[in-house]
């Protein structure tokens, strides 16, 4: 799974394109939203997204499942180890 939270941590950047911090910066149990890492609801929309495109796996913003599921880099990829189309 060490593999694929780096994934994520790169995703992250990448798909947000957060230019200033690099994947390592990415605590996998910092709260990806709020006071953790900052990300707000349009981040949401664009890292759905490219999970979506990554693994095709659909989470809608507003679920509740997806509140959980993007608490931080670790229950992401979780979900995602779980979910994954390919």
């Amino acid at each position: 799974m060490t593999d694929l939270i780096s994934e994520i941590q790169s995703l992250i950047i990448s798909s947000l394109g957060l230019e200033d911090i690099r994947p390592e910066d990415i605590d996998p149990d910092e709260p990806l939203f709020g006071e953790g890492l900052g990300l707000d609801s349009i981040d949401a929309l664009e890292l759905g997204l490219a999970v979506k495109k990554r693994w095709g796996i659909t989470l809608t913003a507003e679920s509740e499942e997806a509140k959980t599921v993007f608490k931080n880099v670790r229950t992401l990829a979780a979900y995602i180890e779980t979910h994954k189309q390919n």
